[in-house]
């Protein structure tokens, strides 16, 4: 059987939270069509600074050229009252919990799913992103994963 898709593309960008204590975590997405840049991503950074209340953050990120273009770093020195950012290594997915996360809702969410429109991709995205931010353990054990501690 052969299935014709009429969609381009679901971009997601997620942030997982973690107190410093290490008794809770949390869970932070955003999808869109297409693709993210500097400007979608500081966007979904604003988001983020709402949603946490200007709480201090330690941003983890890899090497995305979005990540390091000069209005992002613009928008990062900006932002120094509330946001920190560490640079994982180049070429190092696995020391980024985020990856894992991936793997999971690759995985269980959206394996052999074959829908016909964009918004049916999103919603299973979604509701795998909700079902993985409802568990007590499973951000811990994508930060376990990574051999990163608090």
């Amino acid at each position: 059987m052969t299935h014709c898709f009429n969609w381009k593309k679901l971009s997601i960008s997620a942030a997982l939270g973690f107190r410093w204590d290490g008794k809770k975590s949390q869970l932070f997405f955003q999808t869109r069509p297409d693709s993210y840049n500097a400007e979608t991503l500081i966007s979904f950074l604003e988001d983020l600074r709402r949603e946490l209340r200007g709480r201090k953050v330690i941003l983890i990120w890899d090497g995305l050229p979005a990540h390091k273009s000069k209005i992002m770093m613009a928008y990062l020195n900006s932002q120094r009252r509330w946001l920190e950012v560490v640079r994982l290594p180049g070429y190092a997915p696995d020391l980024n919990p985020v990856e894992t996360l991936w793997s999971s809702l690759k995985g269980k969410d959206l394996s052999n799913l074959c829908r016909d429109r964009l918004s049916e991709i999103d919603a299973a995205v979604k509701k795998g992103l909700r079902r993985i931010s409802r568990s007590r353990t499973l951000a811990f054990s994508f930060l376990k994963h990574t051999g990163l501690s608090f």
